[in-house]
């Protein structure tokens, strides 16, 4: 079966409420059949700050809402930290369903990294949020989203914390008309969980010291 992508479901109008309720009936690639639902993006509408993840987890397909379970639970503490109020910033994924794997022996659904195809059949959602928050600044949570933003060329290991142009000079956003002041790719959360006990500290350390970077910026 072929997939259309995105953009035949977004709304003629492109606010930030159109742009949610046209999501939830988004069939743009294969995620929807297997998601329990799509996770859009949530916080202030007019934020200053804007963080874009990879894609939903677990906890936030059966919920509804980005950064709710564990990698959420870190993003918090990190935010806390570099003090950013939760609610005064706007959150989303690059990606707006769950694309996971099962196991043979549990019910559990392991995260699975989304493919490029899935990523750029999703990407006029984020294209949509972009124009509609108009962020001052922007942050990159891990890979996916770096590459999301910025080409699939972009490598994080090399840019991470680093501050970027906008629009990029490549990439699917190099023709972007929106200037934003502050850019920054950055680690995502979950790869505090995934560090091993003696990295783990440094790892969210990083984190902190990356967003506190964008906070002195603004």
């Amino acid at each position: 079966m072929t997939y259309p992508g995105a953009d035949r479901f977004l709304p003629q109008k492109m606010r930030l409420s159109d742009l949610r309720r046209a999501a939830r009936a988004c069939r743009g690639c294969d995620l929807y059949e297997s998601a329990t639902q799509v996770v859009f993006g949530a916080g202030l509408v007019k934020s200053r700050m804007m963080l874009v993840g990879e894609q939903p987890g677990d906890v936030e397909d059966r919920r509804g809402e980005p950064f709710v379970g564990p990698a959420g639970q870190v993003l918090d503490r990190a935010l806390d930290a570099a003090e950013i109020e939760r609610s005064e910033i706007y959150l989303t994924n690059a990606v707006k369903h769950f694309r996971w794997k099962a196991t043979e022996s549990t019910s559990r659904r392991l995260h699975a990294t989304p493919s490029a195809r899935q990523i750029a059949a999703c990407r006029p959602w984020l294209t949509g949020e972009l124009q509609a928050i108009r962020p001052t600044a922007l942050v990159a949570l891990g890979s996916v989203a770096s590459q999301s933003l910025f080409g699939a060329a972009f490598r994080l290991t090399q840019h991470r914390g680093e501050f970027l142009t906008w629009p990029p000079p490549t990439g699917p956003y190099a023709d972007s008309p929106q200037s934003i002041d502050v850019v920054l790719a950055t680690v995502h959360p979950s790869a505090v969980l995934r560090a091993d006990d003696r990295t783990r500290r440094e790892t969210f350390d990083g984190l902190v010291r990356d967003l506190r970077q964008v906070v002195a910026a603004m």
